[in-house]
């Protein structure tokens, strides 16, 4: 890796710790993070480490979606949708362990993502504080059970991960029960995690783990911008039978070459009669009847 390469890669971590969210206030439940629009369309996806199955959970799906509804930051998708989701959010849950590895591995990616797509430079200059907080990679220690989450974003136009998240939980803070945090309560009993410990536990290690995604929301806007559009596919025209490549839009033009039933041809776009001119994947260029092409 280039010198330049790892100043960026260094200056990528720097504005990963800036746009942390603040350490909440050891015994302070977190409240919600709101946004003033929406960042854009979500699919949501069970991750393989589905820790709720484990603790008698159901999926989290119906909460993620209520969060992302609640704060406004994230729009899910619609089953009946034709547009693709623009973001993939993994959810996975488990073990404290489990998770600090999984989200290792996803700040890794989205920090390889960022300098590969060119929108570190532009998300930087933006920044005009610098931070050193990590809490979301964080060890979260203790002795009692934890409920560990977390949440990774991916742009389904690369591939890659651009954000994740991390939450964990050994004694719930928020009270459900308040009417202060009906929003709370609405998004867990979504998922029918508001009639147990366990669930509650767990819906707020999610609610974490979801603020800290938000918090990343220009890494996640400028991966998306950065993201090269995708390519028209070329048209193919394929062989239907054992014919001949000619030099002309005739019966009777040279012969260029043969061509074997199955062979694979880009058509040029011109067409004269019921001849049309094609390249090989050679780069030779000839005419063919499409009385003889699937």
């Amino acid at each position: 890796m280039t010198m330049n390469n790892m100043a960026k890669l260094g200056s990528i971590a720097a504005l990963i710790l800036v746009m942390a969210p603040p350490a909440v206030a050891k015994n302070e439940p977190p409240e919600l993070v709101t946004c003033d629009s929406s960042i854009g369309t979500i699919a949501l996806i069970e991750g393989s480490n589905a820790g709720w199955t484990e603790w008698n959970l159901n999926s989290p799906r119906p909460l993620l979606n209520q969060l992302a509804l609640q704060s406004g930051c994230f729009t899910p998708r619609s089953p009946a949708s034709q547009e693709p989701a623009d973001f993939l959010v993994t959810a996975i849950a488990g073990t404290q362990e489990e998770i600090d590895q999984s989200m290792e591995v996803a700040k890794g990616a989205a920090t390889e993502a960022l300098l590969r797509s060119g929108a570190a430079s532009s998300v930087l200059g933006r920044v005009p504080f610098a931070g050193s907080v990590l809490g979301m990679f964080g060890g979260f220690g203790g002795k009692k059970k934890t409920f560990a989450a977390g949440l990774q974003v991916v742009s389904p136009a690369t591939g890659q991960t651009v954000a994740a998240g991390k939450g964990a939980v050994s004694k719930s803070q928020i009270k459900f029960k308040k009417a202060q945090y009906s929003w709370a309560a609405d998004a867990a009993g979504a998922s029918g995690y508001n009639s147990n410990k366990d669930g509650r536990k767990l819906a707020e290690a999610f609610i974490i783990a979801f603020n800290q995604v938000v918090s990343q929301r220009e890494l996640i806007e400028a991966a998306a911008v950065s993201a090269p559009a995708p390519e028209a596919e070329e048209p193919r025209a394929v062989v239907a039978i054992d014919t001949v490549m000619r030099s002309g839009a005739a019966a009777d033009a040279n012969e260029v070459r043969s061509l074997r039933a199955g062979t694979e041809l880009n058509p040029t776009g011109n067409r004269e009669g019921l001849f049309i001119e094609v390249a090989d994947n050679y780069g030779t260029t000839g005419w063919v009847s499409v009385e003889d092409l699937q």
